[in-house]
């Protein structure tokens, strides 16, 4: 019969190496999601630049990482719905679309 301490060291040895073969796991997992802080700074005086943040904030958020962004300087005026109604970037959807999937998203702006 074997004895309490050899009992033990078994349980031990199990939950360790059970551990650490959960463990790299859940480390990758951790480290493929990623936290961003976009930073926009231009506004409508280009429209383009200033479409960059609320796209690329979208398509980080789809890809599954934490987003946040920070409107500083003329980019503060993007928050007011007059202005992200007529500002249309070349090449991409109208800036209120970008704007209106990061609310959907729920990607917190700072303005």
């Amino acid at each position: 019969m074997p004895t309490r301490r050899e009992v033990s060291q078994h349980l031990c040895t199990a939950m360790l190496t059970s551990a650490a073969v959960a463990s790299p796991v859940a480390a990758a997992a951790d480290e493929s999601k990623q936290r961003f802080l976009l930073i926009g700074l231009c506004g409508s005086e280009n429209p383009t630049r200033a479409n960059f943040p609320f796209a690329w904030a979208a398509a980080l958020q789809e890809a599954g990482h934490e987003v946040r962004i920070e409107l500083a300087g003329d980019a503060t005026v993007l928050m007011r719905t007059v202005v992200a109604a007529n500002i249309t970037p070349v090449g991409w959807p109208p800036l209120s679309q970008a704007i209106a999937k990061v609310i959907e998203h729920k990607i917190p702006i700072f303005v």
